[in-house]
């Protein structure tokens, strides 16, 4: 049985058959690959014996596919570009990349910014599998505690880690253009605020430990991504305390609007970047942190003032 499963052409024929198509003959194809021509003569024929299969046929001095040969060589080619993926991946495990990266990041960061940052780290790393997983204040927290993640975006350090400062964000209280918040004649307080509906994000936490420093409202809704919170705003069902990074198109379009508050109407809170096992990471680890970090430097936000962490 196991006899059986052992491939009858090789991948050094299926080679020789590719680079005579390529270079249009068996002495060009020696010449570019460096073999000769009886050699690629030989692989050839054992190939077409191997299979029953006549794949090329000579005329003049060009080698033609056959039939068969156009669909053999169109699978032939993804069986290498396989083959040297495996090789790739095999060499990656020996040098100590990483063959999966786990990675949770909070909600409140800006998560286009993200996906950029996760297209370049593919170009150098494509065959790390990269684990997202989006979170709220203590789910992060458990996650990385657990031993879940290697890396954590979150507003909260779990104790007995250190957690390297990404960026300050600022967060605005938000309604649609609509809300009756809108409609006051003098500047909203805390105590108007306690009369309509607040969206709020869960925490992702299982036992959900933490919450935000500002949850007033009795009225509240809570779902689970901020998103969705975003999106209830903009329809008109409630307020809410946002960042900035994430609604700026809406500001500009004016499909959200800054709530004019007597105080409190921005608040702030720093996103840190928290290793697992900082001397146990992978370059593969190392090189997302390092983006992350540099991606974040260069970001423009607001200068930090004297009211509490916020998170929505």
């Amino acid at each position: 049985m196991a006899a059986s499963l052992v491939p009858k052409v090789t991948l050094e024929q299926w080679r020789a058959f590719q680079a005579v198509v390529e270079f249009g003959g068996y002495a060009q194809a020696a010449e570019a690959i460096h073999k000769t021509q009886s050699t690629l003569s030989y692989s050839v024929q054992k190939l077409e014996q191997s299979l029953g299969l006549q794949v090329l046929e000579v005329k003049g001095r060009k080698a033609q596919l056959t039939a068969a040969g156009e669909v053999l060589l169109r699978r032939s080619r993804q069986l290498l570009e396989s083959a040297l993926s495996l090789e790739t991946i095999a060499d990656n495990l020996a040098r100590g990349i990483e063959p999966r990266l786990d990675l949770a990041v909070e909600v409140v960061f800006p998560y286009d910014e993200l996906f950029c940052l996760l297209a370049q780290f593919s170009q150098r790393y494509p065959d790390t599998r990269v684990e997202l997983m989006e979170s709220v204040l203590s789910g992060g927290h458990d996650l990385l505690v657990s031993g879940q993640v290697d890396l954590l975006v979150s507003t909260v350090v779990p104790q007995g880690f250190v957690g390297a400062p990404l960026m300050r964000l600022e967060f605005i209280c938000v309604s649609s253009p609509q809300h009756p918040l809108q409609a006051m004649d003098r500047p909203v307080t805390l105590q108007d605020l306690k009369l309509h509906r607040q969206m709020v994000t869960r925490d992702s936490g299982p036992q959900r430990r933490f919450s935000a420093p500002w949850l007033e409202a009795e009225q509240r809704w809570t779902v689970s991504n901020l998103s969705t919170s975003i999106r209830a705003i903009k329809g008109g069902l409630g307020f809410a305390w946002v960042p900035r990074l994430q609604i700026e198109d809406e500001l500009r379009l004016g499909t959200l609007v800054p709530v004019r508050m007597e105080e409190g109407g921005r608040r702030y809170g720093e996103l840190y970047l928290v290793y697992k096992d900082k001397d146990a990471a992978g370059p593969a680890t190392r090189y997302l942190a390092e983006l992350l970090l540099d991606r974040c430097r260069s970001m423009t936000y607001a200068e930090p003032v004297d009211e509490d962490p916020a998170q929505p």
